[in-house]
């Protein structure tokens, strides 16, 4: 946990300015009158979106990171296997953030050498800091993402392209990111799902030669799917290929 701390920093970064604006004078307030003889309480606006922006970072980024693509397959495996809630979602969440954590690696280690700790050490200020953490973020996005899906937003965004990738602007690079990151998903979900349905054909194919129409044919394969995806080490597959995925 202590690794991803960096990245929460230098996106947190991005709210720092509307703090600061927050103290100047003459900003619109909200004030809470107290009791005659009592204290009265003011909140400047500003203050209060930075406070709903910090409950909405999290979610933020964890559409910038590799959390999407790793969630859905796993999801998708357990759907594949058949065992109902096992693993459970609490487990599914907890092995997508710690996978996500060892493949934004170095993505936060960047981040942490060039942006936060000369910022925390004073050396820079904050619009330089957050232009530094965010290019190692858009090099990690812009190579998971597939062009068509930028032309797509380009194109919806009434732009007509930019001349390198790097000129992507995060308002059309993240959207493009997440459509990216759902198709490859979903693609290596197809892929997990296929040897699991043969099981079930040749489950149900033999109940039904034996005329036991009866007997749900899910039931009898579950142990089989179960046993086989112990045989080949399923998990340490899983899980190998979705962290290599990354590092085409």
């Amino acid at each position: 946990m202590k690794r991803f701390v960096p990245l929460l920093a230098a996106l947190s970064a991005l709210l720092l300015p509307g703090l600061a604006a927050a103290a100047a004078p003459g900003i619109p307030a909200l004030v809470v009158e107290g009791q005659p003889g009592g204290q009265s309480y003011s909140l400047t606006l500003q203050l209060l979106i930075l406070m709903t922006a910090v409950t909405l970072l999290p979610s933020i980024l964890l559409m910038m990171t590799a959390f999407t693509r790793i969630v859905i397959v796993l999801a998708i495996l357990r759907q594949a296997i058949g065992a109902g809630q096992a693993p459970p979602n609490q487990v599914l969440v907890g092995l997508a953030l710690f996978l996500t954590f060892f493949v934004m690696g170095p993505v936060i280690s960047t981040i942490n050498t060039e942006a936060v700790q000369p910022y925390m050490a004073g050396t820079i200020e904050t619009t330089e800091a957050l232009q530094r953490a965010v290019v190692p973020l858009k090099q990690f996005m812009l190579e998971q993402t597939r062009e068509s899906d930028i032309a797509t937003f380009v194109g919806i965004a009434g732009g007509e392209g930019y001349d390198s990738p790097e000129d992507v602007p995060l308002s059309v690079l993240v959207p493009a990111f997440a459509t990216s990151e759902l198709k490859t998903a979903f693609q290596i979900g197809f892929l997990l799902f296929i040897p699991f349905v043969i099981i079930d054909l040749v489950v149900a194919s033999v109940l039904m030669s034996m005329g036991m129409m009866m007997l749900s044919p899910v039931l009898i394969s579950l142990p089989f799917k179960i046993m086989l995806f112990v045989l080949v080490d399923g998990w340490s597959l899983v899980m190998g290929t979705l962290a290599a995925s990354f590092f085409r």
